[in-house]
């Protein structure tokens, strides 16, 4: 599908599924359905959270700052995503596009560091429990927090500028469900090496080293759980942190195959699907995840549920 009567790099045509026809109906019923547990799930989360005061500590204050990341997460890409399945094609300008990849890579990042603080913060639980509450206090919690939105508001700029200055010869048809810097690098006519080399730097900087911080946790975490004696003690300490073990696994998994492999093995099809993986099924296991996993969250969901019962 071409954009043929565009002249210029001001507008872009995103394909999104439109080259399955014959699913679109499915396809958006399933898309819509995913958009709106997501929503309802982090939102429950939240609540829940607010709600429930044997809850207001700094585990389930990362928690629920996780699921307000995640709402705005999948907000950024699904409306528009869900519109494909109506429109052959969506239209978006240069700016509008240029909004989107700043606010998404926003979000990533945002995230990656919240991941970041939350393995620290179960660090800090299992191997100083002593110390647990002085050391994760309300101005540590707070901070950790800012922290990941500042350099979730910081590390888009880079992207955003450099992906903007880029001309747009070859075509202006975004094979994607969004604007994504790596299929706008595809279509872009001009280099892409400083945006390539921006990528593995910032990819280094901050997701490998985010990760490289969660598995140091994760390595003192398990040494702790090995040394205590109880059978029972070793479950509770585990329970504690798989829920965000197990969300750590899938969002970097899915991330890193997307992002950090060569532009050369970039392929559309592919880079779709994996693209969808954390931007959509990530985001809805969460909050499963959690509340499943959580005996503390599940109990409070109960209380809550009991008691908006009671009020009818």
């Amino acid at each position: 599908m071409e954009l043929e009567n565009l002249t210029t790099s001001d507008w872009f045509l995103i394909v999104g599924f439109s080259d399955l026809p014959q699913l679109r109906i499915p396809l958006f019923a399933a898309f819509l359905v995913i958009y709106l547990m997501t929503l309802i799930g982090n939102l429950l989360i939240m609540v829940t959270i607010y709600t429930s005061t044997h809850l207001h500590t700094p585990m389930y204050f990362f928690l629920s700052n996780l699921s307000f990341i995640e709402i705005c997460y999948t907000s950024v890409t699904f409306p528009q995503m869900l519109a494909h399945f109506f429109l052959e094609g969506t239209r978006i300008s240069l700016t509008e596009c240029m909004s989107q990849v700043y606010f998404f890579v926003l979000m990533l990042s945002a995230e990656v560091f919240l991941l970041t603080a939350m393995a620290y913060d179960r660090y800090v639980a299992i191997c100083n429990p002593l110390r647990y509450m002085t050391i994760m206090n309300k101005t540590m919690c707070i901070s950790l927090v800012a922290g990941s939105w500042i350099v979730g508001f910081l590390e888009p700029l880079p992207h955003t500028i450099l992906v903007g200055g880029l001309s747009f010869c070859k075509s202006h048809t975004i094979n994607h469900f969004y604007c994504d810097v790596t299929a706008l690098m595809r279509i872009s006519c001009g280099s892409t090496h400083r945006i390539e080399i921006l990528n593995y730097i910032l990819g280094s900087i901050a997701t490998l080293m985010s990760f490289l911080l969660i598995i140091i946790s994760y390595v003192n975490i398990v040494s702790s759980i090995l040394k205590i004696k109880s059978t029972a003690g070793r479950q509770k300490a585990f329970s504690t942190c798989s829920s965000h073990l197990i969300v750590v696994i899938l969002f970097y998994v899915s991330l890193c195959s997307t992002y950090m492999a060569p532009a050369s093995t970039y392929s559309m099809k592919d880079n779709k699907i994996k693209s969808f993986l954390y931007t959509a099924i990530t985001p809805l296991l969460n909050p499963v995840i959690y509340s499943l996993k959580n005996k503390e969250f599940k109990i409070a969901f109960r209380r809550q549920r009991a008691s908006l019962h009671g009020r009818r």
